[in-house]
């Protein structure tokens, strides 16, 4: 009797534990190449907040002002901010973006469209923003702190110090402020970013003049970075100043995403919304390059630990 050769079978795929393990470790790699430009990106933000003046006339001017007067070991503070914001929000939202390709690929293994791509990128945005707004507000102070008069300084020493004195000092619902443009952001990011990539690296490969690889994934990166600064930035900056703000006298500084957004523009014109564009691109496409080279190596390595020569495409 013939074998029964009409029977689907499944892509091989990576358990899911595994793949959220895998989208963190990424993305904590990554972090600790490009700290640096995320504190960076953050004071130039924060800065003109309050003030007519620039603070800082490029991305440059705020790398030699910082290592003149706060040293240079100042670039990675907020560093433990930081890979535990990777921990938390690139974790789950890389895990989810798998998980839910996966299963728009099928057992047929068909790629999804362009709107697929970005309606899981919006999910699991959205999924690993509320997770990790925490690390995000830690991340967002500790980056900052600097920039602030010595007398109005917090001060924490490490992530977990932190998130210990905001809840201690302010109640544990201010860990989540920010979280509404903070999952607006990622939003944006995650259609542009996740969905840009694996787009372009679809492209790439389709066009022939580039086969899987690390080429190909820089190529890719590379282009979905760009993407994703563009979009992304204006929801960038609100957030950032949302969760940087002070509470005095029990008055907050700014009442709301929106008065940010309308005092930006009056004080500071509409370019403002782009303020800290370079070290934000600078920082997010060699953060999105080492993020989906290190997972998609870490995917290649498991698949050949198992014998498997068939890697799925992100």
């Amino acid at each position: 009797m013939a074998p029964n050769t009409s029977k689907n079978t499944s892509p091989p795929s990576v358990p899911k534990a595994i793949k959220f393990a895998f989208g963190g470790g990424a993305g904590m790699g990554a972090t600790l190449f490009v700290q640096p430009l995320d504190l960076v990106k953050n004071r130039m933000q924060l800065s003109s907040v309050g003030e007519k003046t620039k603070a800082y006339k490029s991305s440059l001017d705020v790398i030699i002002k910082i290592v003149r007067n706060e040293g240079i070991t100042t670039l990675y503070n907020g560093l433990s901010a930081g890979l535990l914001r990777q921990a938390t929000y690139t974790t789950t939202r890389l895990g989810v973006y798998s998980t839910l390709f996966e299963r728009f690929v099928g057992k047929q293994g068909r790629q999804p469209t362009f709107i697929n791509k970005c309606a899981i990128g919006i999910t699991a945005g959205a999924v690993g923003a509320f997770i990790g707004t925490p690390a995000e507000l830690a991340l967002i102070r500790m980056t900052g702190d600097g920039s602030l008069p010595a007398a109005e300084r917090r001060g924490y020493t490490n992530v977990f110090n932190a998130l210990i004195r905001i809840t201690r000092e302010e109640g544990i619902l201010t860990l989540w402020r920010g979280c509404l443009p903070t999952i607006g952001r990622a939003m944006v990011v995650n259609a542009a970013q996740l969905a840009t990539y694996s787009q372009a690296k679809q492209t790439l490969l389709n066009s022939g003049y580039l086969k899987d690889g690390i080429g190909c994934h820089f190529v890719a990166s590379m282009i979905s970075g760009l993407a994703t600064t563009a979009a992304s930035m204006p929801v960038d900056i609100i957030k950032t100043r949302l969760q940087n703000m002070k509470v005095i006298d029990g008055k907050p500084e700014f009442n709301g995403a929106l008065d940010i957004f309308m005092k930006v523009l009056r004080n500071e014109g509409f370019f403002s919304l782009w303020k800290g564009f370079t070290p934000y691109y600078a920082r997010l496409g060699p953060h999105t390059v080492l993020t989906f080279i290190l997972l998609e190596q870490m995917n290649k390595a498991y698949f050949k630990y198992r014998g498997i020569d068939s890697v799925p495409q992100l």
